[in-house]
């Protein structure tokens, strides 16, 4: 336990944490979130939070990506504060702000013809799976190794798995019966073979391949062109369904997602979290001839959910979405930061001799324990974990915010500023060469 762990014991953020205890399995409402000092959080706004005891923090965690313009911005609070005290929810036909909202995300996302609101990406990859065995009549379902798309059976499996346990039997949780874990094939990412090799296994059985365009769930896997050409007419040809699970690519990377920046048009795109800059809100969207299978159009898939389309969420989502397209500069700033803070750690690892792989797209960063090429996740079996963890540990000691499990990503949001990211670098500098003089690090090939 650290020196910052053991004061942590004796802070007001300890006892908020024993006392959520009491009432709170764990203390917390997602298991991801005990992590250690800080262990609660009591502020926040631009770049930074303030925890219990009244520290303040850089912020590269960013709620998993949620926070895309900075904590508190006036834009999306003040449409917020508009919303409330007008209509609450009714639960009844529809409102102003969800045709808005939609006609937004339809302009925006190159593949949507329409959109179904929800309150959470996991709900939004639920949809699109039932929908994909229901238009295609078939049961089975193609993930990729270290790819997440919620926490619902149908994809909890072969997240951050052990190498003993990669691409085979590794469900996320018991209470999941095996033949919904049965019923979803392993892949590897940038390996359409791997993707082949199913099919032929499979014959006309695979209804549908899901796929983070980048697997932010296991830091910043940058796929390959051929490959996501290559499962655009694999899937084509096979009579199945792609989705682009951009639950985290969604809005941050383009207006339009990854499929802006590659020019890949899925079948069907999920989408949340940086949606509305933290207010929970999440969709799906599509074509018509696929969109119009949900019951609400006549169809035979269930669509139902009493939050959905909810005027506070969808306020925030149209502020956020909209102040993306009038500022088409946020996209240039964000990358070229991100941009610095990969070449800084690149060249840090290069100084201190030690084996290290800057990676990330944009205003998302990690950095691998591993040396190059990073392709999928047999290469990130490789990663050193344990300097991974203790990477994260020790910049969120020194006030930078990164979640302290191994192969969790950091972001960059509006709000963070060049000097920020020098000085994180700064930060970071000392804090690897602490890490390699501690033995964790292995020297560079």
């Amino acid at each position: 336990m650290t020196t910052a762990e053991l004061a942590g014991q004796r802070s007001r953020g300890a006892e908020l944490l024993a006392a959520a205890r009491t009432v709170i399995p764990g203390g917390v409402n997602s298991a991801t979130r005990l992590v250690g000092a800080p262990h609660a959080l009591t502020a926040a706004s631009g770049a930074h939070v303030t925890d219990a005891d009244g520290r303040r923090y850089l912020d590269y965690h960013a709620a998993f990506g949620a926070i895309l313009l900075g904590h508190a911005a006036p834009e999306v609070d003040d449409a917020v504060r508009a919303a409330v005290g007008g209509l609450d929810l009714v639960g009844w036909g529809v409102t102003e702000t969800e045709i808005e909202l939609a006609r937004l995300v339809v302009e925006t996302i190159p593949s949507a013809e329409q959109m179904i609101s929800a309150m959470s990406g996991s709900e939004a990859t639920a949809q699109a799976i039932r929908l994909s065995r229901a238009v295609t009549g078939r049961p089975l379902i193609v993930k990729f190794q270290g790819g997440f798309h919620g926490w619902h059976d149908a994809v909890a499996r072969n997240v951050i798995s052990a190498p003993e346990r990669a691409y085979g039997d590794d469900p996320l949780s018991r209470g999941i019966l095996p033949e919904a874990l049965d019923s979803t094939l392993i892949a590897e990412f940038n390996d359409l073979e791997s993707v082949r090799a199913l099919y032929e296994r499979h014959p006309d059985l695979i209804a549908a391949v899901i796929v983070e365009p980048i697997p932010h769930n296991v830091g910043a896997l940058v796929p390959e062109r051929e490959f996501v050409e290559g499962l655009r007419a694999l899937t084509a040809e096979r009579g199945s369904l792609l989705i682009f699970d951009e639950v985290i690519t969604g809005f941050r990377h383009a207006p339009g997602g990854y499929q802006e920046v590659c020019g890949v048009l899925p079948d069907l795109t999920t989408f949340g979290k940086a949606m509305g800059n933290g207010y929970p809100i999440a969709g799906l969207a599509g074509p018509r001839r696929l969109m119009e299978h949900f019951s609400s159009a006549g169809g035979d898939v269930l669509l139902a959910g009493t939050f959905n389309g909810n005027p506070v969420s969808s306020a925030a989502a149209i502020a956020t979405i909209t102040y993306l397209r009038d500022h088409p500069d946020f996209y240039e700033r964000t990358h070229a930061l991100g941009d610095r803070m990969r070449a800084g750690l690149t060249g840090i690892c290069e100084e201190l001799g030690v084996a290290g792989t800057a990676a990330g797209f944009g205003g998302v960063f990690a950095l691998y324990f591993t040396e190059a090429p990073v392709r999928g996740y047999r290469d990130l079996m490789r990663n050193n974990d344990a300097a991974y963890v203790a990477f994260h540990r020790r910049m969120t000691d020194r006030g930078f915010l990164m979640l302290p499990l191994a192969l969790k990503r950091n972001h960059i949001s509006a709000a963070h500023t060049a000097e920020d990211i020098d000085r994180t670098l700064d930060a970071a500098r000392d804090v690897l060469r602490s890490i390699r003089d501690d033995g964790l690090l292995s020297p560079a090939r």
